[in-house]
């Protein structure tokens, strides 16, 4: 028998490599950002990062502190155009310049895209000065994200919270009922309500919202999407999940 060296063929075009960084109890980050990208030349690549119970500022700095060892394991030794960190409550308690400057120590060349810094960017992008804010956290927690909305100079006109300590039963919440509740909160003179964490099964309902309350509607995984979308200049509109993706 013989053997043939054949000399292999490369593609020459590269789809978009973005890296995400989902919390070891995260059900939901994954299914929603398939669901926007699947038709577009972007390939995902998912690492998962402990997560430490209860949520509490405390444990999401202590999650935090394994970005850069997380960050290093997704596609070794390959550039990628962006990382992604999906956790809003753990940008917040740990700050947004340390989970960029920690991934960056991975991939120095990625963007990097947080839920928090994105909100910020996509209420900007919409031109929205007062926001209606519902989370799923601790009072504790919540307030730290209200806050962190007031800081970056946002009029926070109302705010309602779940108190859910574990962050996997946050992914359990039904989405119709979030919906009903979300359409009862007084929203005063909000031009925009944020629906905060990743966990939080918010994606599929942010179009209905939209068409019950006449407001924009933003929750974590949407404008995360979207501000990767942005950082790797995919700018095509697309139908179906709110205001924000058709305003590029």
């Amino acid at each position: 028998m013989n053997s043939i060296k054949i000399a292999p063929k490369f593609n020459s075009g590269i789809n978009s490599k973005v890296g995400l960084i989902a919390l070891s109890t995260d059900f939901m980050i994954e299914k929603d950002f398939k669901k926007i990208i699947e038709n577009m030349n972007i390939d995902l690549f998912v690492n998962r990062i402990r997560s430490y119970y209860p949520l509490t500022k405390e444990n999401l700095i202590k999650m935090g502190e394994n970005v850069t060892e997380v960050s290093k394991d997704i596609l070794p030794d390959e550039k990628l155009d962006c990382v992604v960190y999906g956790c809003t409550s753990g940008t917040i308690a740990s700050g947004y310049d340390s989970i960029k400057n920690k991934i960056n120590l991975a991939k120095p060349e990625a963007k990097v895209v947080t839920p928090s810094s994105a909100a910020v960017n996509a209420l900007r992008k919409m031109n929205v000065k007062k926001v209606s804010i519902f989370t799923p956290y601790s009072e504790k927690l919540n307030n730290d994200v209200v806050d962190y909305f007031k800081k970056e100079n946002f009029i926070v006109t109302s705010n309602s919270y779940f108190d859910i300590l574990y962050d996997n039963d946050i992914a359990k919440v039904d989405p119709d009922y979030l919906f009903e509740v979300i359409t009862k909160m007084d929203l005063g003179e909000a031009e925009a309500v944020f629906l905060s964490c990743t966990n939080l099964p918010a994606l599929n309902i942010v179009d209905k919202l939209e068409k019950k309350l006449n407001k924009i509607v933003l929750s974590s995984n949407q404008v995360l999407i979207w501000d990767t979308l942005q950082n790797i200049k995919k700018t095509e509109p697309v139908n179906g999940f709110g205001k924000l993706f058709l305003s590029s």
